[in-house]
């Protein structure tokens, strides 16, 4: 494994004991020999299932592999905004991929978003599940897929942003540019995704959104109750941060390019 691996996997983890270990033993077996190096890190958002020791029982064994293995723990339950920025700010390698726990997206996809990173064509590649090419073997239940309707439709109108979907856990980042924008992100809960894309889209980092195969898998974290309106919440704070100034580290930063590209 190389000081700087290429690749670092980001999984927030909260309650997801019962299911981390078959996902962290796909992790290990996708990524085995993938060129460069890989880093996984699990990000424990407060669990009191025993997440952190299912993950820490692993390390053993990805080393075995040649990967490198480790969890952090948030002080608490704090979001999962708050999640991938721990991991990705912990992160060391030059393309950050965060993955939600449960591999809705399975992870033989991970070419499809790091492929236009790696080519120079872009900064960030997310996985969409709403465009014509997405492949949905699993749905959500009809009232779940109305509501990411509305929020994408919300989304839209509030920021100025054009993706098909904001919210699949599926999404690559060139760490050297994004660092500036995941340390000036403020948004700690589910919409943190539209913040991170909305700040890119005001520095001009160039985002491929791509279809990807997707299955619902049971036992989602984000219910329908009073929480549910604060990432519309959320989501309609951020042009009025921006204009008040409230990015300012991110805003005067210029995205580097890679040698001889222009955009």
């Amino acid at each position: 494994m190389t000081d700087v691996p290429s690749l670092s996997l980001v999984i927030p983890a909260y309650n997801e004991a019962a299911r981390l270990a078959p996902t962290l033993e796909s992790v290990g077996a996708y990524f085995r020999d993938f060129a460069g190096g890989v880093e996984v890190i699990v990000v424990d958002d407060g669990s009191v299932d025993g997440t952190a020791a299912v993950v820490q029982q692993l390390v053993p064994s990805f080393a075995r592999q040649g990967l490198s293995l480790q969890v952090l723990s948030n002080p608490g339950n704090q979001g999962k905004g708050y999640s991938v920025r721990h991991g990705f700010l912990a992160s060391r390698g030059q393309v950050v991929l965060f993955s939600d726990a449960d591999l809705s997206t399975p992870l033989t996809e991970t070419p499809k978003l790091l492929e236009p990173i790696t080519a120079g064509q872009y900064e960030a590649a997310i996985g969409s599940r709403d465009l014509p090419d997405s492949q949905i073997g699993v749905h959500q239940s009809a009232l779940r897929e109305f509501a990411g309707r509305c929020f994408n439709r919300f989304v839209r109108v509030l920021t100025g942003l054009k993706y098909a979907d904001t919210q699949c856990g599926f999404k690559a980042f060139r760490r050297d540019v994004f660092l500036p924008v995941f340390q000036a992100q403020q948004v700690q809960g589910f919409a943190f995704d539209v913040e991170i894309l909305y700040l890119a889209q005001n520095i001009g980092a160039r985002v491929a959104e791509v279809p990807v195969v997707w299955n619902h898998a049971e036992g989602s974290k984000v219910g329908f109750n009073w929480r549910s309106v604060r990432p519309f919440w959320d989501v309609a704070l951020l042009p009025w941060r921006w204009q008040r100034g409230g990015y300012a580290q991110v805003a005067a930063v210029p995205v580097p390019l890679p040698p001889g590209l222009t955009k």
